[in-house]
């Protein structure tokens, strides 16, 4: 009985001094909208099938207001159950979504999800040329290096750079590798400890997520990250250019240069299932054939892939791999990285 229902909760709101609308829709149930002076409203949705749906929305920004939301709430909980004597199949109360802070704790995951995270510090927020650049703390991964609203990688994410290295099983001592992206430098650290012969990392393409404000707030504050090898763009053993991987591969295949690894740390594969109408699907056909290009025949080529829950994606991407101009075999392994909260196939 809808009507039943808003009787019984009116007063909980009246109580609170605020004022009433209510829309009557006959067979659809009862809209109900409390305001209170204060700017504080609650939307009550009563459905003929059962289901009661209560929003409020106040500016609080302190203790004792957060205590009155939870005290109203808890008043319209108990006396559902009066009303309907204990027999209410369920009672869900979401925590309460901030709006409008200094620190932005909302980002979604790959396939559509929202991820509250436990961040509590901004720690760096610059626009470069390219694209919104925010590194926020997090108390359980560490910084968290987001790029346009995308998380890319957090401290805690070691899994994600060995995944994308081959999980150990690869003996880099003495090789040429190609890193294409990678400007939070967790790759290039851990690659160079394994003595390579030479280590290229090529930055920058309008899809690569990455320029040199991204390197210049990495060094700084991902540390844990990508240790001292940001700090200089030439090492012992490797380079970083700060150019577009795509002239850099061209001139590359032409000159004839090989690697015995190239690793391809640019965009993910898309969430559009259909290629003929996303240009990042055009870009990632383009990067697999000039990797191919410059990849030695008994070369490896490394990549991650997206959420597993993206499988149409995910299929679509392997279908790409029979169309490129040479033949090739793939395999793939899920992992789990700890700041996306999801499983990756690399």
């Amino acid at each position: 009985d809808c009507n039943a229902v808003l009787k019984a909760l009116q007063p909980i709101f009246q109580e609170q001094g605020m004022t009433e609308t209510v829309h009557n829709w006959e067979d659809h149930g009862y809209l109900a909208t409390y305001i209170k002076k204060n700017g504080s409203f609650a939307n009550l949705r009563i459905h003929p099938h059962g289901l009661v749906l209560v929003d409020l929305q106040s500016y609080s920004d302190h203790a004792k207001g957060r205590e009155e939301v939870d005290q109203l709430l808890n008043k319209v909980e108990e006396r559902m159950k009066e009303l309907f004597h204990g027999n209410i199949k369920r009672v869900k109360r979401l925590p309460a979504i901030l709006r409008g802070g200094v620190i932005d704790r909302y980002w979604p995951t790959a396939d559509g999800r929202l991820v509250e995270y436990d961040i509590d510090e901004v720690v760096y927020d610059e626009d470069s040329p390219f694209q919104n650049i925010k590194i926020l703390h997090s108390k359980q991964f560490g910084n968290i290096l987001i790029l346009s609203g995308d998380v890319n990688l957090a401290e805690s994410d070691l899994a994600y750079t060995q995944a994308i290295m081959g999980s150990g099983k690869e003996d880099y001592t003495g090789k040429e590798v190609l890193i294409l992206g990678g400007g939070d430098g967790g790759i290039l650290y851990e690659i160079v400890k394994l003595k390579p012969k030479m280590v290229t990392m090529v930055e920058i393409s309008f899809a690569s997520n990455i320029d040199q404000m991204v390197i210049d707030g990495c060094k700084k504050y991902m540390r844990k990250t990508c240790g001292d090898v940001l700090d200089n763009l030439n090492g012992e053993c490797y380079q970083v250019l700060i150019e577009d991987c795509i002239p850099v591969l061209k001139r590359y295949a032409k000159e004839g240069r090989m690697f015995d690894y190239v690793i391809n740390d640019l965009t993910a594969v898309p969430i559009s299932t259909s290629p003929e109408e996303d240009s990042t699907w055009e870009f990632l056909r383009l990067i697999l054939d000039l990797s191919m290009k410059v990849l030695k025949q008994d070369g490896k080529y490394f990549t991650q892939g997206n959420c597993i829950n993206l499988t149409d994606a995910l299929t679509l991407y392997e279908e790409q791999l029979s169309r490129l101009y040479c033949p090739v075999e793939f395999s793939k392994e899920t992992v789990c990285v700890p700041s996306y909260m999801e499983l990756y196939p690399y």
